[in-house]
């Protein structure tokens, strides 16, 4: 069946007919049949250098020999337990080892369910109400961070989607990105904020990159108020390096959330912090959290394959930048273009200049964007269908890969 008729039948039976609304591509998206390496190969028969590699997760590429092998030895010893594993103690030792001042970690099974317990959390540490999020920064699809960007600095939220409380993201603030001095003023004059919550690195808008010294600031205000810090690492756990955004840039936060690669694939996520806010988690401390899949063998077999491999293989991150620099160099910026990168992240925005904040990546011109993506696809190169999503590669993206993807942006920019 091709994709075409089984989009049809999908939305007969599915919202929108897909399973989250980035995938819901007009006129239908392709389905997906097997992916290998860089390589994802469609039920209509074509086969696409893959720059998406499912959001993120996929920093080795798609059926990692092995994260298969690791999956299968699992597989045979069964996949869900509901007790304890000996793989929690490990991979925890392994990841709070990566990350200076992480000292507990608590395994849940997705980004938005780690920052949904991470912003509990730190009101239930802090004592305090509100929480501050980044305008554009994206923390999963949870009622407290739902909350439409760009409504002024200081203001009180306002719901981005249906079916979420006003009186609930009343208590979630929202600041501009790169601008530490709406920061300052913001926590100057609200005594109850417990916590700021942000994408070191914009990743659902970009990448949008910090400033030099921005996340230090942030780390300097908040301490200076009182409020937690929590680094949302989902997509820059592990991608930026051993140790993510926060050893790259030399920034201790309170807290972190972790996803995405952390699963080799599979689902994940995890959050972690400073000791003794950790120990205010159930069943050491007051603060509910729990989850039947969490921590279950499967997700942490093939995190522990990924982050072991990566251990081993040091020398992957600067030959993922210099691919990332290398497609930079040679598609340019061009007329009414810039090109972003940030290790295996990049993005080519249909703006003069590199954003530096929400508002600036909503100034884009998203219709040559439409047209820009749709051509690439029919070059074989699949993108992510948004203006404001990040490009990832692989370490299995080879040489050749890349001179497909540098010549489709030549021939449809």
């Amino acid at each position: 069946m091709k994709s075409g008729d089984l989009f049809a039948k999908a939305q007969t039976l599915m919202p929108g007919g897909v399973s989250s609304p980035v995938r819901a591509i007009k006129p239908y998206p392709f389905y997906t049949a097997h992916a290998e390496g860089a390589h994802i190969t469609t039920v209509d028969g074509a086969t696409l250098v893959d720059c998406c590699m499912a959001y993120g997760p996929l920093l080795l590429g798609h059926a990692h020999p092995e994260i298969k092998k690791a999956i299968a030895a699992q597989l045979e010893k069964g996949w869900l337990y509901g007790t304890p594993t000996p793989y929690e103690p490990e991979f925890a030792r392994l990841v709070t080892g990566d990350h200076p001042g992480m000292d507990m970690i608590r395994f849940v099974s997705s980004g938005s369910e780690a920052t949904m317990a991470a912003i509990r959390l730190a009101r239930g540490f802090t004592g305090k109400s509100d929480i501050v999020k980044i305008e554009g920064g994206f923390h999963g699809a949870h009622d407290a961070v739902l909350v439409k960007a760009g409504s002024g600095a200081t203001t009180m939220g306002v719901p981005d989607s249906a079916g979420v409380l006003a009186a609930l993201v009343a208590h979630t603030r929202q600041l501009p990105y790169n601008d530490p001095e709406a920061l300052e003023t913001l926590l100057a004059k609200n005594a109850d904020i417990a916590a700021l919550i942000i994408e070191p690195v914009l990743g659902n808008i970009g990448p949008v990159l910090p400033k030099d010294g921005y996340l230090k600031d942030v780390r300097g205000i908040t301490r200076a108020h009182d409020v937690l810090l929590i680094f949302d690492e989902v997509i820059t756990g592990y991608r930026l390096g051993i140790g993510g955004a926060q050893v790259k840039f030399g920034v201790r936060p309170d807290l972190t959330t972790l996803g995405k690669i952390i699963g080799g694939g599979l689902p994940i996520g995890a959050f972690c912090g400073r000791r003794e806010i950790m120990q205010q988690v159930a069943p050491q401390g007051p603060v509910y959290q729990a989850g039947t899949f969490s921590g279950n063998p499967l997700s942490l077999a093939a995190g522990i394959a990924t982050v072991r491999w990566l251990h081993d293989h040091p020398g992957i991150y600067p030959d993922l930048a210099e691919k990332a620099r290398a497609i930079g160099e040679s598609i340019g910026g061009g007329t009414g273009g810039s090109f972003v990168r940030i290790g295996s992240m990049f993005k080519y925005f249909f703006r003069a200049a590199a954003p530096q904040n929400y508002t600036e990546v909503k100034e884009c011109d998203t219709a040559a964007f439409t047209r820009f993506w749709q051509k690439m696809l029919e070059q074989g190169v699949f993108l992510p269908p948004s203006q404001f999503e990040t490009n990832f590669l692989s370490v299995a993206h080879s040489a050749k890969d890349l001179e497909a993807i540098t010549g489709g942006y030549a021939v449809c920019r």
